[in-house]
């Protein structure tokens, strides 16, 4: 059956998808609609200055410089494992699809595709004209290759690749034709297609750890470990062109160094701003607002004492006044969570969790009393120095559990340090970070299986296991959506984490840019921004 019937089945959560900030979600209203993707290479009205109404229109040209706090974890898309790495590689690389900034996903590397009735077969028609970033075309070859690559179903696999756990369904990738690829699945899933949003690159190519090749609106220049990654406007691009000749990524040790930067002057764009620092901008600046589409939280390693009890995880987040820590963080913007997803997820965020913790000093001290610690306990909380909204989160936490009788102290560490220690070693107590997801509800609960290889809490219920199962398997929606529910009920109620928030995303944007644009996905879409005529 054509897609246009399947995806209000298979993609219903994500015409919800939408952070605060943006005006509204657009679903799929036509019952005529082949998922091809619409003509974008009108360029009749983006000529500078402004029309007849007084509206800013783009000025094509000029370079950037967007401020980031984290390096490159990898320039090979398929190894990246950090969110701030995918949201800058989000302007090289495209997978068959991608998402837009209404939350849909729609057809990139991929010009339309069909799925069968039983959702075993996802049948995928090349773009016309498309090409990688040194001219070559796309071929059916490279999306076979980079599919099993995904899939971990290559005959010779590197093991630093992230092989994508939700692909595993896959059973086989084969070329129909050379303008044609099929995906021959498992078991019906209903689920799958956020996660082709995976780079599709060239399969004959070996330097993409160091010269990465994609389709995206811009290529790739050069990259200088901790100091820059510069891309160039991709004139060859199949849809609608980048405006900006050209983006330097500057990487900025710590927000601190970054902010300073800006200050000066010499960044364009920042991302990440506090909102102290947000109220400190020259008025060279606007501020545009959204939200991380993140979920902020105290994790807690399960597996380290005295986090393996029960009693005392659920204590840390009754000691947690989150309200006073969007107050004090934030300004009082920001979302307060009580799961591990986030509210954007409107049709599988469980609201019934809501509360589940409030601030309540005298139910935290009796539940470490009953476990045996009712003099308190000292643990480490290890957080990534290059984000100070996180450092600035610990610090009100450990004022915060001071008043049951925990002391909590702060280790900071450097972002690789936290990968390697924190995330892959698991050695730590605690850690505060934002977690990212695709738009997809399994990406946000798949990693708190017993076995996940992310598992970084060591979370481990076979209930929930079970649950997860039951829900990837299921294609009857309404079955889904209660799954999903359920399983954020186990996460809550078991204390998995502390969950703090949604952060609030303060973007600072000089004035002579317009075009930022917020995504319901953790991006930075470079392609949209474009400077305005003075």
């Amino acid at each position: 059956m054509k897609n246009k019937h399947f995806s209000k089945y298979l993609v219903m959560f994500v015409i919800l998808v939408c952070t605060v900030a943006l005006s509204g979600c657009k679903g799929d209203k036509s019952q005529e609609n082949t998922n091809k993707a619409p003509t974008t290479d009108d360029t009749s009205s983006k000529e500078s200055g402004q029309d007849a109404d007084g509206e800013v229109t783009p000025i094509y040209g000029g370079s950037i410089v967007v401020g980031i706090t984290q390096d490159l974890d990898s320039l090979d898309p398929h190894k990246a494992v950090a969110a701030g790495t995918n949201e800058v590689l989000f302007n090289v690389y495209e997978g068959l699809v991608k998402p837009n900034e209404n939350g849909d996903l729609v057809p990139a590397v991929a010009s339309d595709y069909q799925v069968s009735e039983d959702g075993k077969e996802y049948t995928f028609s090349i773009r016309e004209g498309i090409t990688f970033h040194n001219g070559d075309a796309v071929t059916a070859e490279d999306i076979k290759y980079s599919i099993e690559r995904c899939a971990g179903l290559l005959e010779e696999t590197d093991p630093s690749v992230k092989v994508e756990s939700a692909l595993s369904n896959v059973k086989e990738v084969n070329i129909l034709d050379e303008k044609t690829v099929q995906l021959k699945l498992e078991k019906g899933d209903t689920e799958i297609l956020p996660y082709l949003t995976c780079a599709i690159v060239p399969a004959n190519y070996d330097k993409l750890d160091t010269q990465p090749m994609g389709t995206g609106p811009f290529k790739f220049v050069s990259y200088a470990p901790l100091e820059s990654f510069i891309i160039e406007k991709n004139e060859a691009y199949w849809g609608e062109q980048a405006y900006l000749d050209q983006v330097t990524f500057k990487i900025s040790a710590n927000t601190d160094s970054a902010f300073m930067e800006l200050m000066a002057g010499s960044i364009d764009i920042f991302p990440y701003l506090t909102d102290d620092q947000a109220n400190q901008l020259p008025d060279t600046y606007n501020i545009a607002e959204g939200n991380m589409n993140l979920v902020q939280a105290l994790f807690l390693n399960n597996a380290a004492e005295p986090f393996t009890d029960e009693k005392v995880r659920q204590a840390v987040c009754y000691a947690l006044d989150r309200q006073a820590i969007l107050d004090m963080v934030a300004g009082g913007r920001g979302t307060i969570i009580d799961t591990n997803m986030f509210p954007a997820f409107t049709k599988y965020y469980n609201t019934d969790l809501t509360g589940t913790y409030d601030y309540n000093v005298d139910k935290a001290k009796e539940l470490l009393a009953e476990a045996g610690y009712g003099n308190g306990f000292t643990f480490t909380i290890t957080v990534p120095s290059n984000y100070q909204y996180h450092v600035d989160t610990a610090q009100i936490l450990v004022e915060q559990l001071k008043a049951v009788g925990i002391t909590a102290k702060i280790q900071q560490v450097e972002w690789n340090g936290w990968l390697e220690d924190v995330y892959n070693g698991r050695n730590y107590e605690a850690t505060i970070i934002g977690l990212d997801s695709n738009l997809a509800p399994r990406d946000s609960v798949e990693r708190f299986v017993s076995t996940a290889k992310n598992n970084f809490i060591n979370y481990k219920n076979e209930q929930f296991d079970e649950t997860f199962a039951k829900a990837i398997a299921s294609t009857v929606d309404e079955e889904k959506v209660e799954y999903y529910k359920q399983l954020q009920a186990y996460l809550t109620q078991d204390a998995a984490s502390a969950y703090i928030q949604d952060p609030p995303l303060l973007v600072a944007v000089n004035k002579k840019l317009a075009g930022y644009t917020f995504y319901p996905v953790y991006v930075q879409d470079m392609a949209k921004v474009y400077y305005i005529s003075e």
